[in-house]
């Protein structure tokens, strides 16, 4: 079956976040975000349909030709951020938001699809091969990983335009805690961010600030980040 790990961290972040779009009022439906132009309704949409994606995927035909992608080889800045994509993929957001009946739809999609989908994905084999919309063959469990990060960091997202604290799954940080610090060295980043392994704020704080999420105040330099060798993800491509 697929990594248990990564699809209860999948699991717990979805969990979380359908519970928060369900009872989102139109009022914060219309709230912008960092995201722009998307406001709180489009980012929702967007997030939900980014981790919903996996679906169809799993329906797709044979595998496409060259190596295996990793999840962080997904997150390298190549044509899926090109304008047209980027367009596409903003619009498609913007215009189901404003097909919404009501604030949280987003919310009652992704309960309605994901408990199907969860038992789907937990038969599937270990060694499942899928393949992107950008065309990279990739694991199935690599490809959960990047699924966890939308949904972490978007949640991220959304909780400061609801001025919310976040509400992400322990096991949902460590996956995207493990992706961006995976390729440094343990020590030299904990040098950087005391606490970074260990504790869930320096944590939180860190990634923030390797994905352009950084708070005022937030305590966590990027630059020293980068030079301790942590990886930065190129975002925009879910």
């Amino acid at each position: 079956m697929v990594s248990g790990s990564v699809l209860s961290a999948l699991a717990a972040e979805v969990a979380a976040l359908e519970g928060v779009l369900s009872g989102l009022s139109e009022e914060e439906a219309v709230l912008p975000t960092r995201c722009a132009p998307w406001d709180v309704a489009a980012l929702a949409m967007h997030t939900v349909g980014a981790v919903l994606r996996v679906g169809p995927m799993l329906d797709g035909g044979a595998r496409a030709p060259g190596p295996l992608v990793s999840a962080a080889g997904y997150y390298r800045p190549d044509v899926r951020f090109s304008a047209e994509v980027d367009a596409d993929r903003v619009g498609s957001a913007v215009e189901a938001a404003a097909r919404r009946s009501d604030a949280g739809e987003p919310g009652r999609v992704l309960r309605e699809r994901w408990t199907p989908l969860r038992e789907r994905l937990a038969a599937e084999a270990e060694g499942r091969v899928v393949v992107t919309r950008h065309g990279d063959p990739m694991l199935l469990s690599e490809f959960l990983v990047t699924r966890v990060v939308e949904a972490v960091l978007h949640g991220w997202d959304m909780a400061d335009a609801l001025g919310r604290a976040p509400w992400t799954a322990p096991e949902a940080l460590d996956a995207v805690r493990s992706l961006v610090f995976g390729g440094a060295d343990r020590d030299v980043v904990e040098s950087v961010v005391p606490g970074v392994w260990s504790d869930v704020s320096a944590g939180v704080s860190a990634v923030r600030a390797v994905t352009g999420r950084a708070l005022p105040g937030g305590g966590v330099d990027r630059g020293d980040l980068e030079r301790a060798g942590v990886r930065l993800l190129a975002l925009g491509g879910s």
